[in-house]
């Protein structure tokens, strides 16, 4: 096992080198850059133009991509330092923090509603194969798939306040102050988000289990005259349950993309509305700063669930 870690941290080195480049450089194929943006800002309060080329040379933009991006891996890599955010001077690293347990929350919260619904709801489409309820649930999970959340997120926003003259809440209380309402706040977001990823994870499930279901020592188990519960619970899930473990772990990018949609639409204060604001002003640092974050963030979780093989299947060793 340790070797296997091993390996894959080192395996993990190159990987996140080739995402420093793609982040850094991404941001900086958006049309406009933050020059404009501090000109559009400045135009009201200082009458005038700036001058363009000192704003560059202090922001340290005047200079080839190549030696910006030697500057930023530079300061990630001696100092653990995601540089400073070009409008407010703001320490990117300082700014991750603050927003992260929001995200977090969110995120969290919405892949335990989508387990919560995939699962049991999988395991008897399987146990009920061809029944109106397998028929229901698969149902509900093509529509799920089909169904944009930020589209979902807007018309829930939308319809109950014109019908009911009421709306999700849109001022995060935190959680020491008030628990309920803390987790009221998060609700409605990570049940759209978790819906939309227990679709695909109820199929999944449901697909496992049927093949599980077929297995030698599952019709061994019945022929013993064994409940169905202990069949099910002892014997099937169990082994079903691994490529659903590792297609969660796939579906952890979709959740940082929805998260992104959802903080906006719902007001949260997480990095999703953080990393949109500051696209909006091409804020190169924060930008390239948050997406890194995010990058490892999948990378070091998506290690982790290969990890956890060896913890639902006793037969998986790394060696």
């Amino acid at each position: 096992m340790k070797a296997y870690i091993i390996r894959r941290l080192l395996l993990i080195l190159p990987t996140l080198f080739i995402l420093t480049i793609l982040v850094f450089l991404s941001v900086r194929f958006i049309p406009g850059d933050v020059i404009d943006t501090i000109q559009g800002r400045m135009i009201w309060t200082a009458p005038g133009a700036i001058d363009r080329e000192a704003l560059l040379h202090k922001l340290g933009l005047d200079v080839p991509v190549y030696v910006q991006y030697g500057r930023w891996i530079g300061e990630i890599v001696l100092h653990g330092s995601l540089g400073e955010s070009l409008l407010t001077g703001y320490a990117v690293r300082e700014a991750i923090l603050e927003r992260l347990p929001v995200t977090l929350e969110l995120g969290f919260m919405a892949i335990l509603i989508g387990l919560v619904i995939a699962l049991p709801v999988g395991i008897y489409s399987a146990i009920r194969q061809d029944s109106a309820a397998d028929f229901l649930g698969r149902s509900v999970a093509i529509i799920g798939l089909a169904t944009p959340n930020f589209w979902l997120g807007i018309m829930v926003m939308i319809y109950p306040a014109i019908w009911w003259g009421w709306s999700p809440p849109l001022e995060l209380v935190s959680f020491t102050e008030d628990p309920l309402g803390n987790l009221w706040g998060f609700l409605i977001p990570s049940l759209i988000l978790g819906t939309a990823a227990a679709a695909a994870t109820m199929r999944m499930t449901r697909t496992m289990m049927l093949e599980v279901l077929r297995q030698d020592y599952i019709r061994t188990a019945w022929s013993k005259g064994l409940r169905e519960r202990a069949v099910v619970i002892r014997h099937a899930v169990k082994n079903a349950l691994i490529p659903v473990v590792s297609l969660i772990g796939l579906q952890l990018p979709i959740l940082v993309g929805g998260a992104v949609i959802m903080e906006n639409i719902f007001n949260l204060p997480g990095l999703g509305r953080l990393l949109l604001n500051a696209l909006n002003d091409r804020d190169y640092p924060m930008v390239s700063g948050i997406n890194l974050f995010f990058a490892t963030l999948v990378v070091g979780i998506n290690l982790f669930i290969d990890l956890l093989y060896a913890v639902v299947d006793p037969r998986v060793r790394y060696d």
